[in-house]
């Protein structure tokens, strides 16, 4: 056998093993780079990626980090084609999706935490301040679940004609607003406490109501409502 041969020989083995421990066991029984090797793994056939699994949760601070990183800072990782971003997004997108399912199979106030995880997931690590809203029908069962700025939310002025445009849009009747701190801290700014009571005002004069503001941040979020803030 060459030494070519013996190489993906043994980098076969590896796979193998690392795919049985993970079937056995489940995610527990992985470290996070051999979970996203998994991941890598479909994508790049034929070379060994612990190297590049291991690269990349050091650049982007964890295996979570890695997931949320945009499509366009992937792709200027060193190692990564457009099929591994993709197999990495897809991940990404398909657990998203399990979580905001679970978030919408009851109602959102009594299902509170299946919520948050989602937020926490779909939020804590994009790098750039995102502000999305959760619309609620009059029983409190999401209608819809949308961003509406995708950037800075400085200009605050510009939010309350948005929301209230989009909310009559959907016929909701009740919202939760969420934007994430990249910084990590969810502390609320004062511009975030300006922000909020403008949107409220702005809703209430149309029988609108805001049941809460939730910043997430890195290792968790703040809630206007339990706060005191609203």
């Amino acid at each position: 056998m060459g030494d070519q041969a013996k190489v993906q020989s043994h980098l076969n083995g590896h796979r193998a093993r690392l795919r049985e421990r993970f079937l056995k066991g489940g995610a527990d029984a992985l470290a996070d780079y051999e979970l996203l090797e998994l991941i890598l793994f479909l994508a790049i056939p034929r070379r060994d990626v612990k190297p590049l699994a291991k690269d990349l949760i050091e650049r982007y601070g964890s295996y979570a980090g890695v997931l949320s990183a945009d499509v366009e800072s992937l792709r200027a990782a060193p190692g990564l084609g457009d099929t591994a971003v993709a197999a990495i997004k897809s991940v990404q997108a398909s657990a998203l999706r399990l979580a905001r399912a679970g978030a919408s199979t009851r109602p959102v106030m009594s299902n509170w935490s299946a919520v948050t995880d989602y937020l926490q997931g779909a939020m804590a690590h994009i790098p750039r301040e995102q502000f999305r809203v959760l619309f609620l029908d009059r029983k409190n069962a999401l209608l819809k679940d949308e961003v509406l700025s995708d950037g800075t939310i400085d200009e605050a002025a510009v939010y309350p004609r948005e929301v209230v445009r989009r909310a009559l849009e959907l016929d909701a009747t009740a919202l939760i607003l969420v934007h994430n701190h990249p910084s990590g801290d969810p502390t609320p700014s004062r511009a975030d406490v300006v922000m909020t009571k403008n949107i409220i005002d702005t809703c209430e004069r149309i029988g609108i109501r805001v049941h809460d503001h939730i910043i997430v941040g890195k290792t968790g979020q703040s809630s206007f409502k339990e706060l005191g803030l609203m």
